[in-house]
């Protein structure tokens, strides 16, 4: 079964530190390019990081320096680490394949998101 769970979001101070885990089940991601993605109230979701299966990263612009993705295929999980979080950084954060989010039944799948606040 196909699955993908985030986890590890919450509400930190500007400045702070947040390390975010996608648990996912079904080979096809281990085998796929993985990417953390974010949407925030109004906006559309777009791509904030991207690792491939040997480990090469990609960053928006605005995350660069700040946030480090990372897998472990052993364990099945695609992490974030967030340092040096802004209130723009505020935002339901997912993962999925990349460039295209997984299709299942002709339709978009993904996880629940995990909320990410950035607040003093």
């Amino acid at each position: 079964q196909v699955q993908l769970v985030e986890s590890g979001g919450g509400l930190v101070q500007p400045g702070g530190s947040l390390r975010l885990s996608c648990a996912h089940s079904g080979s096809i991601f281990s085998s796929s390019v993985m990417g953390w993605y974010r949407q925030a109230p109004g906006k559309q979701r777009g791509l904030v990081a991207r690792i491939t299966t040997r480990g090469t990263t990609n960053y928006a612009d605005s995350v660069k320096g700040r946030f480090t993705i990372s897998r472990d295929g052993a364990k099945n999980t695609v992490y974030l680490q967030m340092d040096s979080l802004e209130p723009e950084d505020t935002a339901v954060y997912y993962c999925n394949t990349y460039p295209a989010p997984l299709r299942i039944r002709n339709r978009d799948y993904w996880g629940q998101g995990t909320q990410v606040t950035v607040s003093s």
